[in-house]
């Protein structure tokens, strides 16, 4: 009779819980369109065009997530954030998620209360300076003033560096990407420190690009990613298999220019799955069959949004490296649609 009531109990609260994470999709489903926070601009990541329009690696991330809900990669409200008002913006309701260049920590992850949905970047914190400033290595820079972003784990990781290597610095706070390459040009510091990723979008801005290096240490891990609250699994489920499935599908050979054809069936069970045509993986998360089907043909494969914003053949240069699939020696796996 115990066992009976305390089962019951359980289920009760069990049902309780599920109603209660399936606030945010009800919510986004009931607005129309996903309210996703961004940078207020990094050029490959996320920046708005001539007309408004936002575009860029992190943006595609949200795209996807859109198409995988509503059929539809426009179906996004863009909202800057900048490193203070990020957490804030997330914890407050007034984004569903967040994509913006940000840094999977345990304290993050526990004590603001937000779960990181995979990594979409690897990445790691490095410096640029002027090449007039005939510093080859940031172990060279003591005494240096340098900006930093503020509210970023690149301020911390800044003061472990110096302490670590016994020497001394002078830090320029500033709020956004776009005040801290104002200011390093302007002559403001001497260095500018951040993700490696997000010093060669910023130096492909520059008006004379070459004018200035990028130092060769890398003095921390930075895996970057989406996240969303706590308390919401079955939103979380679907930004992170959203992720999964761009990862998967560059892995299997799916693109955005050929889904629509091997959507049709193919001989492969784990593409069949992927694309819903085998399968009921979109009613597991509350989505229609076609789910990743949709979010494959409106940004492209994991590697077609690479390449296509930040790859080596666009201004950012950046080389596959750690991003490249597990089957190239990166560290990019998705775990099996099945």
């Amino acid at each position: 009779m115990k066992k009976s009531v305390l089962f019951g109990a359980l289920t009760l609260a069990g049902l309780a819980a599920g109603a209660a994470q399936a606030a945010t999709l009800d919510d986004v489903k009931a607005r129309g369109s996903l309210n996703c926070g961004v940078t207020t601009g990094l050029v490959g990541f996320a920046a708005p065009d001539a007309n408004g329009v936002w575009d860029g690696f992190d943006v595609g991330v949200c795209r996807a997530v859109a198409a995988a809900i509503f059929g539809d990669a426009s179906a996004v409200n863009f909202v800057p954030t900048t490193g203070q008002t990020r957490f804030t913006a997330l914890a407050s309701g007034e984004i569903d998620m967040l994509a913006r260049n940000t840094t999977w920590t345990f304290s993050r992850d526990t004590d603001l209360k937000f779960d990181f949905v995979g990594v979409n970047y690897y990445d790691g914190q490095g410096f640029i300076v002027p090449t007039a400033l005939g510093v080859s290595s940031a172990k060279e820079l003591d005494g240096a003033t340098i900006c930093i972003q503020t509210g970023t784990t690149t301020e911390l990781n800044l003061a472990d560096f110096f302490r670590a290597n016994n020497i001394s610095y002078v830090a320029v706070p500033i709020e956004t990407n776009a005040e801290g390459q104002q200011q390093y040009l302007a002559g403001a510091c001497d260095a500018y420190t951040t993700d490696a990723s997000g010093l060669a979008a910023t130096r492909a801005t520059f008006e004379n690009p070459g004018d200035h290096i990028i130092l060769p240490e890398i003095v921390s891990k930075e895996p970057l990613g989406p996240l969303v609250r706590h308390g919401d699994n079955e939103w979380g489920d679907i930004v992170m298999w959203t992720l999964n499935a761009l990862i998967a599908a560059e892995e299997y050979g799916v693109t955005s220019t050929n889904v629509n054809e091997l959507a049709a069936g193919t001989d492969n069970p784990e593409i069949n799955r992927l694309l819903g045509t085998e399968g009921e993986l979109g009613a597991m998360i509350g989505l229609s069959n076609d789910w990743a089907k949709n979010a494959i043909a409106a940004v492209g494969n994991y590697g077609e949004l690479f390449e296509k914003n930040i790859g080596e053949n666009t201004p950012i240069g950046l080389a596959r490296g750690l991003n490249a699939q597990w089957t190239n020696g990166g560290l990019l796996y998705s775990p099996p649609f099945r």
